[in-house]
């Protein structure tokens, strides 16, 4: 696997394609620009990582609305570091990056998302709730709880765009952003705009959660449907079976479905969200700006729906670097990854 990262900067494509870009991933302005994308160097299948099977203790924590259950590694009076994972993966995409980082002398958290392994919702009553508003109030919720005035918040896919809303609505929570993918922030509205064909049928799985089919399907071959996305996600990725085991367990989780359908069906604009969100869904459909130091990433062979740098460079008006990681890194960066992963979220705390 190389260790080259090529860092650069594109050009912003404006503000509606922002949109588009992050919340549909863009795909015809994507394929315009990998066009003129440098070849990646070392491209041979990347192999599993193998070194870390589990974590040194799984905490819980309650906010007022989740049972938060996570991994916690390093001293606790280092810096905090969240670490967020995407869907369908879990805690385990970070295997590998904790220790390096705890070793640096990181507090790093990383939580099950609601919806994923043993964390739980309070009250059967509260709405089972995918919409990013939601899960960007889970992580503010979850420092509140652990009394953390400030971290360095990193993630990917879910997770990615978790930590992204985290820094655009409280920037003095988040000292700094490591976000694979880029800006992901996005609206219903934007939403609504159709893709050229071929960009729509990279999201055919969002379409089939819209239907009760693709909702009874979903629960039924979970694990199954969890492993297609993660080789089409990584197709040079050779993860072997206990890897994917360890993390499919996660989805077992009993508000899995429902958070899961809820959050595709809502980007569509095909279910409500709840009204205390409404203000910061307000905000982020603005495509705020995020201020706080940055590093985005992305993997040269990630096969999931991304947008180009181009198209969201000039969101982060802070310090700003991007990374392209090459060797056949795709969808699960921080586990395909790790050591590049674990470096961005240290040198972004120096920026």
């Amino acid at each position: 696997m190389s260790d080259r990262i090529d860092q650069r900067r594109r050009k912003f494509l404006g503000t509606a394609a922002l949109g588009l870009a992050a919340t549909q991933v863009g795909w015809m302005s994507l394929a315009q620009a990998q066009a003129g994308m440098p070849a990646a160097s070392s491209p041979g299948k990347a192999s599993a990582r193998t070194g870390h099977t589990s974590f040194s203790s799984i905490k819980h924590v309650k906010t007022d609305v989740l049972d938060i259950a996570y991994a916690e590694e390093g001293p606790a009076n280092g810096k905090p570091v969240l670490l967020l994972h995407g869907w369908p993966y879990d805690i385990y995409s970070f295997v590998d990056v904790a220790p390096i980082l705890a070793a640096a002398g990181y507090r790093v958290i990383i939580p099950y998302l609601r919806g994923y392994g043993d964390t739980r919702f309070l009250s059967a009553d509260t709405p089972r709730n995918g919409q990013q508003a939601a899960l960007a109030a889970d992580g503010l919720a979850l420092l509140d709880a652990l009394h953390i005035k400030q971290a360095i918040v990193a993630g990917f896919d879910w997770g990615a765009r978790t930590a992204d809303i985290m820094a655009a609505l409280w920037p003095e929570r988040c000292k700094a952003l490591v976000s694979v993918s880029g800006y992901l922030i996005g609206s219903q509205e934007l939403n609504r705009a159709p893709l050229p064909p071929k960009a729509e049928q990279q999201w055919w799985y969002q379409y089939y959660f819209t239907t009760e089919r693709g909702q009874a399907g979903y629960a039924k071959y979970t694990h199954d449907f969890a492993r297609l996305i993660w080789e089409t996600a990584s197709p040079k990725w050779t993860f072997d079976d206990a890897t994917f085991n360890r993390s499919a367990a996660a989805l077992d989780n009993p508000d899995q479905v429902a958070v899961a359908i809820h959050n595709y069906r809502w980007r569509l604009g095909l279910a409500e969200g709840e009204a205390k969100y409404d203000a910061f869904e307000k905000r982020l459909a603005t495509l705020p700006a995020i201020t706080i130091p940055t590093i985005t990433m992305e993997g040269d062979a990630n096969g999931a729906p991304h947008p180009d740098p181009s198209a969201y460079a000039k969101k982060f008006t802070g310090k700003y670097e991007h990374r392209l990681i090459t060797g056949g890194i795709g969808h699960n960066l921080p586990q395909e990854a790790p050591e590049a992963f674990a470096k961005a979220v240290i040198d972004v705390d120096k920026f």
